[in-house]
């Protein structure tokens, strides 16, 4: 039997846990609150209609003054009761955000690395951070007012024919022209406009940390003009949606619904001009007018129950569109951990008939790809770009699981490793390396959170970091990116290598580890290498021929496939792929521009 999907509410419900009866509480008490609202109205017309009884001898009306006291106990009442209930419904809208961005946060640490290469840090924070603060509004404010305000109208349904049935619809007829306007704006076609709205409002705050971070080799290449060019696309958009919304969708309907909410006393007017010779002929005019009064008292309130329902309104939109980016963090795919994990053991990497395709693609991103790289050997995966070296690379710690054949690491599978286990087995050194903003010490530390502050600080000399040290006020306690403390490109890699030499893992995978780095920082990157590499297994990806001319063993890929293999010397002598591309590269690094003669 398929299972019934939910409906808003009860999704985000869902999150808030043992809180969720404090969102009953509260929408019970904001109800009882706009009930009370209402008494003073009442009020307003039982002393209207005891002083017009009275007239002109106003001493006569003695129950004016506890008309009064009962209008502000209610009042005051009403105003207790609403705060109380706005005082639950925020607790359980904060444990509800709190806990949407935990189990959110929780299954991004479930999924694989590689789905991060879709999903953008900035997107990732967009669908947590920014949904869930839509859906804190919903419940903290927008559900209490629309249950309030449900309260309210019944209430007002109820006053409105209780005294005078023909001036309650005049009321009345002002906001069933608010409703549809307000139906106009939100609902039918114009409510999936929401939802390509914020799908708009995603691209733009992707596009725009995409920007931002990658100002740095925007500035080097001198591309500014070309890379804002994807982040003004989607501004551009993002200012189309907006405007199309608000001038074509919500232009017209709204200068209809603000025009008769707030002049309903316009509708008020004919009918107790109709009204009042029939008033005037039965001999009832005394109460006639104390009607016209209340009516004209409570038609001010029209305007301000129906605010709170397009408010409202429009907060359910938005927690709507916001399920739906959290529903694209939550069901992210789960790395799965095999029932029974087998130990790997030693270093040993193999690749057995491999083929990998990622997602939507048409043309596989590795074929029937085969290679071993022993125990304490450097193997070098080059190639032309695209040709499959850092998508090879990925599947040893399961960034994405190879869709045939299998990749295996101490001669066990790597599906069949637990995927904690795996990751111990392996250190990484990319080409942009990332560091936390918080001390030189804990970003080393995070390989090896055990790890006491000798080894840390064995670890960062290894990997040269001595000068690093050496110019911060405060050592390896210093706080990066605060105070004006920030490193360079090579010094961030030799941080990143000193973490890696401190989980001190027995397979190290080397992506292009000093392509960002000045010739000062790639000498000592080097002698990091030496360290980091030493008695290991080195998976090498490089575009820099000369770092692997030492290396055991040289894969080289073209089109996802091993187009040959072997050591430098092999290569170089069998004049394939490998042996021209060295040619190239020993033709750039000659390449000289002759001064005029």
């Amino acid at each position: 039997m398929k299972q019934k999907k939910k409906g808003d509410i009860a999704a985000l419900l869902d999150y808030a846990g043992s809180r969720r009866v404090l969102t009953f509480l509260g929408l019970g008490l904001s109800a009882l609150a706009m009930l009370l609202s209402m008494v003073p109205y009442i009020c307003v017309w039982l002393a209207a209609r005891d002083l017009i009884a009275a007239a002109p001898d106003w001493t006569e009306a003695e129950s004016v003054a506890r008309y009064g006291w009962l209008a502000f106990a209610a009042a005051f009442g009403g105003i207790a009761l609403y705060f109380a209930g706005l005082m639950c419904t925020h607790l359980a809208a904060f444990r509800t955000a709190a806990n949407i961005r935990k189990r959110g946060a929780a299954r991004v640490m479930e999924a694989p690395l590689g789905w991060f290469d879709a999903n953008a840090s900035g997107l990732i924070r967009g669908r947590l951070d920014a949904a869930a603060a839509d859906t804190e509004t919903l419940l903290a404010h927008n559900l209490a007012d629309i249950v309030g305000t449900i309260a309210m109208f019944l209430a007002m349904l109820a006053l409105m024919f209780v005294f005078d049935w023909r001036m309650g619809c005049a009321c009345l007829l002002s906001a069933l022209i608010s409703i549809l306007s307000m139906f106009a704006m939100m609902g039918g076609k114009n409510a999936s406009l929401m939802a390509e709205y914020q799908a708009a409002q995603d691209r733009m705050t992707k596009a725009g940390t995409e920007y931002v971070r990658g100002i740095p080799v925007v500035k080097i290449f001198q591309q500014t003009v070309y890379s804002f060019k994807a982040f003004q696309q989607a501004i551009e958009e993002y200012s189309a949606k907006a405007e199309r919304y608000q001038g074509e969708v919500c232009r017209a309907p709204q200068s209809v619904n603000l025009t008769f909410t707030e002049g309903a006393f316009v509708f008020l007017v004919p009918a107790a001009l109709f009204l009042a010779p029939g008033a005037l002929e039965g001999g009832s005019f005394a109460l006639f007018v104390t009607d016209f009064a209340f009516y004209a008292v409570f038609s001010a309130i029209i305007s301000t129950a129906l605010a709170r329902i397009m408010f409202a309104s429009s907060g359910m939109m938005l927690a709507h569109t916001a399920l739906g980016r959290i529903a694209l963090v939550m069901d992210a795919p789960v790395l799965k951990a095999p029932e029974k994990p087998k130990a790997p053991e030693g270093g040993r990497v193999e690749f057995r008939d491999v083929s990998f395709s990622y997602a939507g693609s048409e043309i596989p991103a590795l074929s029937h790809v085969s290679f071993t790289a022993e125990q304490g050997e450097t193997v070098a995966l080059v190639g032309p770009s695209g040709g499959g070296k850092t998508t090879a690379a990925s599947l040893i710690p399961r960034f994405w699981d190879a869709d045939s054949g299998s990749v295996l690491v101490g001669g066990v599978d790597v599906r069949e490793i637990d995927p904690r286990v795996l990751m111990d087995q392996i250190a990484f050194v990319f080409q942009d390396s990332r560091l936390f903003k918080t001390s030189i010490f804990e970003n080393v530390r995070a390989a090896r959170p055990e790890a006491t502050r000798e080894q840390v600080l064995a670890a960062l000399m290894a990997a040269q970091c001595g000068d690093i040290l050496g110019k911060l006020p405060r050592g390896m306690d210093t706080v990066i990116g605060t105070e004006g403390t920030y490193l360079s490109g090579g010094e961030q890699q030799r941080i990143a290598l000193a973490r890696a030499i401190l989980k001190d893992a027995p397979i190290v995978v080397l992506d292009e580890a000093t392509a960002f780095a000045d010739p000062e920082n790639e000498a000592l990157i080097q002698k990091a290498f030496a360290r980091l590499t030493k008695g290991r297994t080195v998976i090498i990806i490089a575009h820099r021929l000369s770092t692997v001319v030492g290396a055991d063993r040289i894969i080289v890929l073209d089109r996802g496939s091993v187009a040959e293999q072997g050591t430098h010397s092999e290569l170089c002598a069998a004049g394939g792929l490998y042996a021209r591309m060295w040619a190239d590269y020993n033709r750039a690094v000659q390449w000289k521009i002759k001064s005029a003669q």
